[in-house]
């Protein structure tokens, strides 16, 4: 039996698993539905089929059989690329995990072609899109729901307390709800806020009662 695995496609393979994997890991860290092991399949995955269609071109000598089983690896993934994609309270999410998938698919596929310095340096340019790109974007675009607690013995200076601050910066309250626990009183409600308004509004409101903290929230885009 001919061994049809050489240190070149084993290579390939395992650039594919680690620049994969880089990607990966960033969008594990934040938590979103691509993680690591989906971003290392999708582009060990790619890279073995680009390699095949290589193969498929050399070994049968028709160079539009191998064409085809590239070309369908677009169409297949942008199939789970849609499946990242979700409507939640009104906001689409999942797009940048849909476009990374995308990417990351494209990369597999340079490895594939033996463009190793374009899969490289591509995953680099990915990386600091979503890392720097995305910071400055959370800190001075995106806007998300966040649900803010305040824990107190009496109610009704929260909920003051509360309006004076959304007053201030033009918000509006949603979704609040008062219940008790023990001898406190808990308000929590909703708003649709920057990371600069979430972090001015938790600096007004920490005076108010025992506690003040951001308990949940809804991320807007990705």
């Amino acid at each position: 039996m001919e061994m049809d695995l050489s240190l070149k496609i084993v290579f390939q393979l395992l650039l594919a698993s680690v620049l994969g994997g880089a990607i990966g890991l960033e969008r594990e860290i934040h938590r979103k539905p691509a993680g690591l092991r989906t971003n290392i399949f999708i582009c060990v995955g790619v890279t073995l089929f680009t390699i095949l269609s290589r193969e498929v071109a050399v070994r049968f000598g028709n160079p539009s059989d191998g064409a085809r089983i590239a070309a369908q690896l677009i169409t297949g993934i942008g199939f789970i690329g849609a499946g990242a994609i979700l409507r939640e309270r009104g906001a689409v999410v999942g797009l940048t995990t849909a476009a990374t998938i995308f990417v990351n698919s494209s990369i597999g596929m340079a490895i594939g072609a033996g463009m190793y310095w374009t899969a490289t340096y591509t995953a680099l340019m990915c990386l600091l899109a979503l890392s720097v790109l995305g910071w400055v974007e959370g800190r001075l675009f995106r806007r998300r729901v966040m649900i803010f607690r305040i824990t107190a013995p009496e109610p009704e200076p929260c909920m003051k307390a509360a309006n004076t601050a959304l007053a201030e910066l033009n918000l509006q309250m949603q979704h609040f709800q008062i219940y008790r626990i023990g001898t406190d009183f808990v308000l929590d409600f909703e708003v649709d806020v920057s990371h600069s308004q979430q972090e001015h509004l938790l600096a007004r409101l920490s005076s108010v009662g025992r506690k003040c903290e951001v308990v949940r929230h809804e991320a807007a885009t990705e």
